[in-house]
């Protein structure tokens, strides 16, 4: 499988908080991160460039 990478910022508390709820769940903050994405609705190509995800506006 060929991988991406993914860049974020986040504040030092919330990483320390992520990173503590993944070694709960006996997990990687990247298998999170991906749990999580597989969860989200699956659109078409064409669709996502015009539907926004849920809960999220066009502003």
């Amino acid at each position: 499988m060929k991988t991406g990478r993914l860049n974020l910022r986040i504040s030092e508390k919330r990483l320390a908080k992520l990173k503590i709820y993944a070694e709960s769940k006996e997990k990687t903050v990247t298998q999170l991160v991906e749990d999580w994405i597989d969860r989200l609705p699956s659109h078409k190509i064409d669709d996502s460039l015009s539907t926004p995800l849920p809960n999220q506006s066009d502003d």
